[in-house]
């Protein structure tokens, strides 16, 4: 039986100095393309360089080596500027700084395609319990979405979005975190609430909007939210829980909590304004807060090479004062290693941090979508295929002799046996009563809304058959 064990804090130490002797450190600066590099520091010293871009509030009265040459360097006669927020050299030279870097920042990853441990790799302990549990609750997410979806296409639900090629984002960056880090999702992210302990009755209860519906039938379905779970509601708006995120961050801090905030966001929400208002604010009251970008290629149909001009996400973090990495997003130990790590730096340091997860949206967008009119087929095929995320982890928990055929078959089996029975007590559960649409916002509601109330009672007595039958007026 294979054993996974953790390098100790030591021996990732002298790895960095190994790598910060061959010149792979720099602040930030990147080293090669692609998703070769297998390198994670689980500790980071202060003042230390570290494969997360560093970025330091120079004190104006100690003139600290600068990271880049390229951003300040010395003069003849070492004249500085004493600039509010740092000493900053002057120059000759008249340098533009890039708007890019020669080579892009490198993807950091533990297992190859194949499930197979990269040698040297640096990650993060995962027993077999937690392994276990990673894989099964990565197969129910996948079983849990083709019923649904299915559901949606039989007219059952009214809306549908899937997690398809993006599950060990789901899953392994919830099993990093504990239950006190509070989750401000965005909408493909029902796997971390999956792990925190929501049923699949409860999920089937939200999407088929009855009474049993925390959110009253009151959310499009997939709108998930469980106060339980420190898991907030989810709401259409792109982007519009980033600045929220780093406000209840900051509260966290002021409190002394040992916990910290986690939000997701797709790679077109980097696009809003309130992603960098978010990293800003993060990042000046340092805010314990983890931003984690799933960039999957697609923003529904907008293409990331019609998205931004910069590399990716992850340099983005830098121009904030953000330490970042880029993680291959579909290794579920890179993804549980890296968030690991960013958890410890938030909450000890009092610091954000930015993920961006390298993956692709196998699915639609949504049951709105049909992607096959702006994508290949062959490379939906290919991601579904060879870079199967769920696949890949199999290969890794069974090459530990921790899963087998005959377990693989006995889950598969329950899962969907347990997801059609919840989606038969959702449909035959009573639907919320007219009047939930008009409580909980006011303590005694105004007249506008008592007017609004009032016609929609009228209407429906007028039209009768054109509303549900099976709500109460």
């Amino acid at each position: 039986m294979a054993v996974l064990l953790r390098r100790s804090s030591r021996t990732i130490a002298n790895h960095i100095r190994k790598y910060m002797n061959k010149g792979f450190i720099n602040g930030g600066a990147v080293v090669n393309q692609g998703c070769s590099f297998s390198s994670l520091s689980g500790r980071f010293l202060p003042d230390q360089p570290t494969l997360f871009s560093v970025h330091q509030r120079f004190k104006s009265t100690i003139a600290e080596n600068q990271l880049d040459s390229f951003i300040s360097s010395e003069s003849d006669d070492d004249q500085s500027l004493d600039f509010p927020g740092g000493k900053v050299t002057y120059t000759s030279e008249m340098n533009f700084i890039s708007e890019s870097s020669q080579m892009r920042v490198p993807c950091y990853r533990v297992l190859d395609d194949d499930g197979e441990l990269i040698r040297d790799s640096d990650f993060q302990q995962v027993s077999k319990e937690i392994a276990v549990k990673m894989y099964s609750n990565m197969v129910t997410l996948q079983i849990m979405d083709n019923t649904f979806y299915e559901a949606q296409r039989q007219g059952r639900i009214s809306f549908y979005l899937t997690s398809a090629g993006e599950e060990a984002i789901n899953i392994a960056s919830a099993a990093a975190l504990t239950e006190q880090d509070i989750i401000l999702p965005q909408y493909r992210e029902p796997g971390v609430l999956l792990w925190r302990g929501f049923t699949l009755q409860e999920f089937a209860d939200q999407c088929f909007g009855n009474k049993a519906d925390y959110g009253k039938g009151r959310q499009m379905p997939i709108h998930y939210g469980s106060k339980k779970h420190n898991f907030v509601t989810i709401s259409s708006p792109i982007a519009t829980q980033l600045p929220q995120a780093a406000g209840m961050a900051y509260s966290l801090k002021m409190e002394n909590k040992k916990a910290c905030v986690v939000t997701y966001i797709g790679d077109g929400g980097t696009s809003e304004g309130d992603f960098h208002a978010a990293l800003n604010f993060a990042a000046v009251m340092e805010a314990p807060v983890i931003f984690f970008c799933r960039n999957n290629g697609w923003a529904i149909s907008t293409n990331v090479s019609e998205q931004f001009r910069s590399d990716g996400i992850v340099v983005k973090g830098r121009a904030y004062g953000i330490r970042s990495i880029r993680v291959d997003g579909n290794d579920a130990l890179a993804v549980y290693s890296a968030v690991s790590a960013a958890r410890e730096m938030a909450i000890n340091e009092h610091r954000p941090i930015l993920i961006e997860a390298l993956t692709y949206r196998v699915g639609h967008h949504s049951t709105s979508d049909d992607s096959t009119k702006y994508r290949e087929l062959n490379e939906i095929e290919y991601w579904k295929m060879a870079r199967n995320p769920v696949k890949r982890f199999r290969n890794w928990v069974e090459n530990n002799g921790w899963w087998s055929d005959q377990q693989e078959t006995e889950l598969r089996n329950s899962i969907r046996k347990q997801l059609l029975q919840a989606i038969q007590v959702a449909e035959k559960t009573e639907k919320p009563p007219l009047t939930e649409l008009f409580s909980d916002v006011y303590d005694h509601p105004p007249s506008n809304l008592q007017e609004q109330e009032k016609h929609l009672r009228e209407t429906i007595s007028r039209h009768p058959k054109d509303y549900p039958y099976d709500i109460s007026v």
